[in-house]
């Protein structure tokens, strides 16, 4: 069996779960520490809610919300248009899992599993960069500015 090949990162931020939720939900934030196609809707992203961006090579990459529960709990699949594998939904996914510790929340994100793609070794590599990355402006975000 192949190693699997699944991102983790958790980061404890200075803010209740309700923001920490605002800013992983409400596309003014989303928008600040990952990437939404112009014109994206500003509602609450909630289950079924779905991004897709077009690929210069005419591909897809589309985003699914699978579960939301609010607060705690937010499962995101990865799917590729492209991709000569084709996991089954949720297989390859982005979580994020909150703990709420009083006035403070630990964030668990988990991302892959990418050994289930053709190139997931670049798919992991990007996505080591993007947790550490997203999570200190989702961080920041809840801390500083999220309603």
């Amino acid at each position: 069996m192949q190693k699997q090949l699944i991102v983790t990162e958790e980061i404890t931020i200075h803010a209740d779960p309700e923001k920490v939720w605002n800013v992983l939900t409400l596309p003014k934030y989303v928008a600040q520490w990952d990437e939404l196609p112009e014109g994206y809707p500003q509602e609450r992203m909630t289950a079924g809610s779905k991004v897709v961006w077009d690929l210069p090579n005419g591909e897809q990459s589309i985003t699914t919300i699978m579960k939301a529960e609010k607060e705690k709990k937010l499962i995101i699949d990865l799917h590729g248009t492209g991709w000569k594998n084709k996991p089954e939904q949720g297989k390859v996914a982005y979580h994020y899992l909150l703990e709420n510790m009083g006035n403070r929340t630990k964030l668990f994100i988990e991302i892959g599993d990418f050994s289930l793609l053709d190139q997931g070794e670049d798919y992991y590599e990007a996505s080591v960069d993007f947790a550490k990355e997203s999570s200190k402006v989702i961080k920041s975000l809840a801390e500083n500015e999220a309603d």
